[in-house]
């Protein structure tokens, strides 16, 4: 997979060289391009903001270097991700989604976001979709986007050594994970639960899955499938 992520702040980034991502870039399954926005400015100030058009507080992304950034990388295979407080919630279905993509490209908005027609050209070339982490609001994209690189990068083959893993985590079949536990089997008068000790594997896999469905139910009630909801 090649990520091409577009800022004012590439130093954000640094941290992509460390852990399971670094080591994916190091063993090329993740190849990725961090790009200075400001370098494809034209006038000597480096300028990538304005004012807005109609009034209003704060400033936003000028077209003219946005433009000039994806058009540097930007084919019809691309996805180009757009984080938003305004677009879709990202979830681990669209993770999973976009780990199956040949190209993301990422544009970090900043002030208050990108100059709309940017996007709507965009999209006349390739797809494109506008994310958010959640109900709130950032000071950037650089963040949402480190979050969804992370997400996605971890479910591209390789990226992972146990691919088992991958598939007992939370989101993954709908409910929350259930608690886990290591050696020590007692630590500060607290115990280990007695099921994980019994070598019963079947035993085990029943309570781990109750215990998805208890935390579901107790933190995330509205992720519960109607089955399990009428079992309240």
């Amino acid at each position: 997979m090649r990520v091409d992520i577009f800022t004012i702040f590439p130093e954000f980034f640094s941290v992509l060289d460390v852990s399971l991502l670094g080591k994916a870039r190091t063993s090329g399954l993740l190849e990725l391009g961090v790009h200075d926005l400001r370098d494809f400015t034209t006038d000597r100030h480096r300028s990538v903001d304005d004012t807005p058009y109609g009034g209003g507080a704060g400033m936003v992304m000028k077209p003219e270097p946005w433009g000039q950034a994806l058009d540097s990388v930007v084919t019809p295979a691309s996805t180009v991700i757009f984080p938003s407080p305004a677009g879709e919630v990202f979830t681990q279905r669209r993770a999973r989604d976009l780990s199956t993509r040949e190209h993301l490209v990422f544009a970090c908005g900043r002030y208050e976001g990108i100059d709309q027609r940017v996007i709507d050209d965009t999209a006349s070339r390739a797809e494109v979709i506008e994310l958010s982490l959640g109900d709130y609001v950032l000071n950037g994209g650089e963040v949402a986007t480190m979050a969804v690189v992370e997400a996605v990068g971890r479910l591209v083959p390789g990226v992972v050594g146990n691919p088992e893993s991958l598939t007992e985590e939370s989101h993954e079949d709908g409910l929350l994970e259930y608690p886990s536990y290591t050696k020590p089997a007692e630590w500060r008068g607290r115990e280990v639960p007695p099921i994980l000790l019994s070598g019963h594997h079947a035993q085990i896999a029943a309570w781990r899955r109750q215990q998805q469905i208890e935390r579901t139910r107790r933190v995330r009630p509205e992720l519960l499938p109607d089955e399990l909801r009428e079992l309240d």
